[in-house]
């Protein structure tokens, strides 16, 4: 079975709204309109079988609806939604336990859009009841330095180093334009990455060392649909990363052992 470990999806009325803001915010084009009818045509086209489908509360009061919709696109076989968490969320227990109800094993840090550090102590309870219960995909780096940015490689090794038992996927290789970093901070760090979002940036010699650096085990086919076409970044996989049709389809299929862990 071949896996995306990251996309994300909206409502169709809200749709094209969210496409704008990720435009504003990033910058750059936004390949695809967002829909889950879109992704799955994307899916059918790339021979990708089943996708993590991701959301992110930005504010507390986000954070119910986000999962009532993640328990929404569960009900598609070919989808596995993940939840959502805020550290100023108060009944967070309770809702790790409807996310469980609804059988979402899986949960999306995203600090930057979230705002906090990803290892600012008030989430450690929350990482803390993560553990051995749900896996989790942090978004990490951007264009600003680690210490101004709210996620960076060392804040998750740093989380990492508390949290041992924390089943942990490092999105955008590792860190979004903090690929100089990701080799020391997650050197001897029980973690996946993911390929998401990074080989149109990425220069030739960070992509070498970190897949030098790393055992083949560790990475992740991501997209980061609606932003790009999963068929495109298997075709940056091959010409940026030199990866074989047989090597994407291992790291494909390697999203089982994540999907596994959520069962």
């Amino acid at each position: 079975m071949r896996i995306d470990v990251h996309t994300h999806v909206f409502h169709d009325k809200i749709a094209e709204s969210a496409r704008r803001q990720l435009i504003k915010y990033y910058g750059h084009t936004v390949t695809a309109d967002g829909t889950a009818g879109t992704l799955l045509e994307m899916m059918d086209r790339s021979g990708i079988d089943r996708s993590f489908v991701l959301t992110a509360a930005t504010v507390p009061e986000q954070v119910k609806p986000a999962n009532t919709w993640a328990a929404e696109l569960g009900k598609n076989e070919r989808f596995i939604p993940f939840g959502t968490i805020h550290p100023d969320f108060k009944d967070w227990e309770d809702e790790l336990r409807r996310l469980e109800k609804n059988k979402i094993k899986g949960i999306k840090i995203h600090p930057d859009f979230q705002g906090f550090n990803l290892d600012d102590e008030k989430m450690f309870p929350i990482y803390e009841a993560l553990q051995k219960r749900f896996t989790v995909l942090f978004h990490v780096g951007d264009v600003p330095p680690p210490e101004k940015n709210p996620s960076s490689p060392q804040k998750l090794a740093h989380v990492l180093d508390n949290f041992p038992d924390l089943t942990c996927i490092a999105a955008h290789f590792g860190g979004f334009y903090h690929w100089d970093w990701v080799i020391e901070s997650y050197k001897g760090k029980k973690l996946f990455i993911d390929t998401s979002s990074s080989l149109q940036f990425i220069t030739d010699t960070q992509l070498k060392e970190i897949l030098k650096n790393f055992p083949e085990e560790t990475f992740l086919f991501g997209s980061d649909y609606p932003i790009n076409d999963p068929a495109d970044e298997i075709e940056l996989l091959k010409k940026r990363a030199h990866f074989s049709e047989e090597k994407i389809d291992r790291m494909m299929q390697r999203g089982m052992s994540v999907f596994d862990s959520l069962n």
